[in-house]
C-alpha cells in the first residue's frame, strides 16, 4: 500500500515515518483492496498535553475512510486510529461480501 505522510508545521523524524508506514501496511491483512492512504500528522499549539493529532484518509475502491485521533504522542495515535480503520475495514468487507 502506498502511505503518505504529512507532517504540518513540524519536521518528522524518520523514525515516526517508519513507524506509520508499518502500521498502515498491516491494515492490508483485514482489506486486501486498499490503494492508499494519507496520513496527517498535526502538533496544536495548545496548553493541553494531548496536542498530538493523527488524521488517516484510507482510498478503497468506491470510497474513503477518515479517522481523526488526538493523543499524547504521535504511536499513540496512530495506533488508535489504525485499529478504528481495522473495524471499518472489516465492516466493509463484511458488507462488501453479503452482496455477492
Amino acid at each position: 500500500m502506498k502511505v503518505s505522510v504529512h507532517a504540518v508545521n513540524f519536521t518528522v523524524d524518520r523514525k515516526l515515518v517508519d513507524f506509520v508506514q508499518e502500521r498502515m501496511d498491516k491494515l492490508e491483512k483485514y482489506y486486501d483492496k486498499v490503494v492508499s492512504s494519507d496520513v496527517y500528522l498535526k502538533v496544536e499549539k495548545t496548553s493541553e498535553k494531548e496536542n498530538k493529532i493523527v488524521e488517516v484518509k484510507i482510498n478503497v475502491p468506491g470510497d474513503e475512510l477518515l479517522v481523526k485521533k488526538q493523543c499524547k504522542s504521535f504511536e499513540e495515535a496512530t495506533e488508535l486510529a489504525a485499529e478504528s480503520l481495522e473495524r471499518m475495514l472489516l465492516k466493509r468487507k463484511e458488507k462488501i461480501s453479503s452482496h455477492i
